[in-house]
């Protein structure tokens, strides 16, 4: 689960770690109360930041600068509501719905911090680069060996050394050594407490005056712990999220939207990525990730045909099932249910294997519907690639 830069530096902010000045506005007018606020209190300054889930909003025109209180109320009226289109949102874009008002700081050098765990050693690591301000993706291809990468034991802990070695390979002066120190440690102790699978610090700045400050900050938590973390689970914004995504959510279906025409329905994560690739390798493009999940009910897979449907762009479905704990003839149930309540007129191409197969066809066959049943993946692939051509 994603959340916003302003809920993401509210959470830091908690655990010791320094963030700007700044406050949520979601109109002209509470823009404005921050920014004097801000101005109030010494700053010089402020920035106006469209808060959605996607980079890049300062190069899409989501970040701007103001330095008086009606500057700020007018690149807020300009910002809410507008289409915000960057690298990663896509030609469509995002809403601007709220936006954050935060003071302005003297920067001297940007860095960069992340935390994120590293499955090929079953340990988080801790990042840090000089070069923040960029993307760190950028940093990786150009110059691998600007990123340090510091494996932590999970048993032990960020430890001091560790963060240490850190401080002085970011460049920071003697006297920053200490405070960089307590700054790295209690972002590992936000990492860890609230059950994220990435904290990403872009830019971490080092101020004129010698502070630090997460300028932008960019948590994801897993979402298997959100039930330890109700506080957090409140923090989604399902208008940043497809909404196909949203109701699959609803019915415990692992539902992401792709870009092709083929509709997939699938049970087990593994037997979906494989159709997904011998779709591809069939010369078709699929629509979707959508695995029901080794456990799946008739009703369940009735509301994943139906999501599945509701993509305009499906042109053919291939449903690929292997019955193990979800039976066939219970899958083959939800599937006929599901077409009668969505009057489908898509060609349906199915691949079943595993527990009660014999009877899951018999349910197919007498449904009424034109469902093709093929014998192989191989074969269900072709079929429905042809079909949605």
């Amino acid at each position: 689960m994603k959340i916003h830069e302003y809920q993401a530096k509210g959470i830091l902010k908690k655990y010791g770690v320094t963030v700007p000045r700044g406050a949520m506005a979601t109109s002209r007018e509470e823009a404005e109360a921050a920014a004097r606020e801000s101005f109030n209190s010494g700053a010089t300054g402020v920035v106006v930041k469209a808060q959605i889930h996607a980079g890049g909003r300062g190069k899409g025109g989501g970040v701007k600068i103001a330095k008086s209180v009606d500057e700020a109320g007018e690149l807020a009226g300009r910002m809410l509501g507008m289409k915000l289109v960057t690298h990663q949102t896509g030609p469509e874009g995002r809403t601007v719905r709220r936006l954050l008002i935060e003071e302005t700081l003297p920067i001297e050098k940007e860095l960069y911090l992340g935390i994120l765990v590293d499955r090929a050693e079953g340990k988080p690591v801790f990042m840090a680069s000089a070069a923040g301000g960029m993307e760190i993706e950028q940093v990786a291809a150009e110059n691998p060996d600007a990123i340090l990468k510091q494996h932590i034991d999970p048993g032990m802990g960020l430890e001091a050394f560790q963060a240490r070695k850190m401080a002085f390979k970011l460049g920071l002066k003697a006297q920053q050594i200490n405070p960089a120190v307590q700054f790295l440690t209690n972002l590992y102790h936000a990492f860890l407490e609230t059950d994220a699978s990435l904290v990403e610090i872009n830019p971490f700045i080092m101020a004129t005056d010698g502070r630090l400050f997460a300028l932008d900050a960019k948590l994801t938590f897993d979402d298997n712990a959100l039930f330890r973390h109700p506080d957090i689970r409140e923090l989604r914004d399902i208008t940043e999220e497809d909404p196909l995504e949203v109701e699959a959510s609803k019915y415990s279906l692992n539902y992401i939207k792709l870009d092709g025409n083929v509709g997939c329905m699938v049970n087990g994560a593994g037997l979906a990525m494989a159709t997904m690739d011998i779709i591809k390798y069939a010369g078709g493009m699929p629509a979707n990730f959508l695995d029901v999940g080794g456990g799946a009910n008739a009703e369940q897979v009735a509301h994943a045909f139906e999501i599945l449907l509701s993509d305009k762009n499906v042109k053919a479905v291939l449903i690929n099932i292997f019955g193990g704990i979800l039976r066939v003839d219970t899958l083959a149930t939800g599937v006929v249910e599901a077409a009668k309540k969505t009057n489908i007129q898509l060609p349906i191409v199915l691949r079943l294997e595993g527990t009660n197969v014999d009877e899951g066809k018999k349910i197919l066959m007498e449904s009424g519907f034109n469902f093709v049943v093929c014998d192989t993946m191989k074969d269900a692939a072709e079929q429905v690639v042809a079909a949605a051509r």
